[in-house]
Formats: C-alpha cells, sequence, structure tokens
C-alpha cells in the first residue's frame, strides 16, 4: 500500500547558509472509487484509511447511513510498473459494493467526480439537496458545549497529530464529545478526506449518527464540510479558519451549530447559537459605577 510520507532531497536556506539535506513530505496519491464496479470518483489523497474514506465519502452522497447497508469494501488490481519490470497493485482503486436491495442512485450512473485535496465536490450540492437526503435532522437536540471546552479543543486537535509532525502538510479532523474527550482523529492532504475517513469509520462501527460530538478541522468549514456535517448527524462543526457563505446557509438551513475562527479563547458562532452554552455580560444599570 501506500505510504503516509515520502523522503526528497531539498536545499536549505537559513541566515544566509545554504546546505542539502533530506525532507519529510507527505505522500498525495490518487484514489479510485467504484461503487458496484462503476466508476465514480477520484481524491486525491493521503494514503490509508482508503477503505474509511470511501464509506464516509458514500455516508456524505446519501448513499450509505448503516453499517448493514455496506456488503464489500476491496481493492482493485492497479498496476504500476516498477523500475525493475515488475508490477505491483498500487492500492490506488477501491471498489465499494452496496448489500442486497440498497438503492444505487443514479448520479452513480450519469458522472465521474474529480475532487482536489483541495476543493472536494465543489459546486455539485445545494442547500435543497442536502436538507432532503439527510437521514437524521439536526433538531434542537440535548448537546449543549461550553466555549471553554471548544477553546481547549484545536491543541488536543494538535496535539494528536502525529504526522503533521514529521511534515506540516497535513489536515486534521477530530471528533470530540461535548466535555472536549477526543473521540477520534484522521489526518490527511485534503480536509474533506480527514472528514470522509472518520465518517467511514464511524459508520463501519454502527456510530451513526454522530448525534453527541463535536466536529473539529483544522482548516476552514466550506460548504463542503458542513454538508458531510449535516450527512452523519454531526450537530456543531468548529473551524479554526473561517467558514464561507453558503456553509453557513446550510447551517441555518438544516440547525448545525457552525463556529469559525476558534482561536485561544476567541470564536465566532455563526449559526445553531443554541447549543453553544454561551454567559452574556449583563448590562450595567445607567449611573452604576461598575
Amino acid at each position: 500500500m501506500g505510504r503516509v510520507t515520502e523522503r526528497r532531497r531539498v536545499v536549505r536556506l537559513r541566515d544566509g547558509a545554504v546546505s542539502e539535506r533530506a525532507d519529510t513530505l507527505v505522500a498525495e496519491e490518487p484514489l479510485e472509487i467504484r461503487l458496484n464496479g462503476r466508476p465514480l470518483a477520484v481524491t486525491m489523497r493521503t494514503p490509508g484509511d482508503d477503505f474509511a474514506l470511501a464509506a464516509g465519502f458514500l455516508v456524505s452522497e446519501g448513499v450509505l447511513a448503516r453499517p448493514d447497508e455496506l456488503a464489500t469494501i476491496v481493492y482493485c488490481a492497479g498496476a504500476t510498473e516498477q523500475a525493475d519490470g515488475t508490477t505491483r497493485n498500487s492500492y490506488n482503486v477501491v471498489d465499494v459494493r452496496l448489500a442486497p436491495g440498497v438503492p444505487v442512485p443514479d448520479i452513480t450512473l450519469e458522472r465521474n467526480v474529480y475532487t482536489t485535496s483541495s476543493c472536494g465536490l465543489c459546486g455539485k450540492a445545494s442547500l435543497d439537496a442536502v436538507r432532503t437526503t439527510a437521514r437524521w435532522p439536526l433538531g434542537d437536540g440535548a448537546l449543549r458545549v461550553a466555549p471553554g471546552v471548544l477553546a481547549g479543543l484545536p491543541d488536543r486537535l494538535r496535539a494528536a497529530q502525529r504526522v503533521f509532525d514529521r511534515t506540516g502538510g497535513l489536515h486534521a479532523a477530530g471528533l470530540f464529545s461535548p466535555t472536549g474527550e477526543l473521540l477520534d482523529l484522521c489526518e490527511d492532504v485534503g480536509r474533506h478526506n480527514a472528514v470522509d475517513k472518520l465518517v467511514g469509520r464511524a459508520l463501519t462501527q454502527g456510530r451513526l449518527p454522530l448525534s453527541g460530538t463535536v466536529l473539529l478541522v483544522s482548516g476552514r468549514a466550506s460548504f463542503e464540510l458542513a454538508q458531510k456535517a449535516v450527512m452523519a448527524g454531526v450537530p456543531v462543526l468548529a473551524a479554526v479558519s473561517a467558514p464561507s457563505s453558503l456553509a453557513v446557509d446550510l447551517a441555518a438551513e438544516t440547525g448545525l451549530t457552525l463556529v469559525g475562527f476558534l482561536r485561544g479563547t476567541s470564536m465566532n458562532v455563526y449559526a445553531g447559537g443554541h447549543r453553544v452554552a454561551l454567559e452574556r455580560a449583563e448590562p450595567v444599570p445607567h449611573g452604576d459605577s461598575r
């Protein structure tokens, strides 16, 4: 199988001094996802957890929601020629087989989607499509998260990123409990792939919907990431950077709590503020010198 990291020679400049050294880079390779033997999508990803990635992708597409809807996921032949003339399986093609009776949506028969490590399914979905295909309406629920808990999540996520320490080039997605316990974490060159890997693991372990969790992503909160959270039943999505306008619209439409610019004790709550246990400062009475 593909390696998570690779070594390359680089020329290093530091304070005018020039040296040559080996540097560790995050690996990026294509993964073709097939559904019942037919091509569905190609994504650029960091090798590892490929089956979870494919399963999570199909959750976000509305194809899968329960582990019994999934029959098998296998690697297909994807041979590449080696320098010595031999061939080996590249492990860059997976085939997902649905259980008997699980409907195959029309989109899988008519399109081939190319997704990059930065944008995913850009422009493919709409607000109405997500709202109508989500299996688990978010509703109000009982989940509440204290701002202090949210403030501590980025440091906990960063501390658990093993590959980032070696490369500095990976996104991360982490699932947390409402009290801040790290439940699961995935790293990938693409932030949408990291989320798919988390969701795919949850699917195969029978943990969907993720109604009692907070999803934290290491970059911005795009429409696609908000979509993936909604489709997995995640009620709170937090990001260390900015959300897009469409992500905010989707959160407002579906009841998703969306937090952005989560840095230190500062954050912006863009939608679903009822799940954040806010303590607003009481207005000072007129004439009070406090």
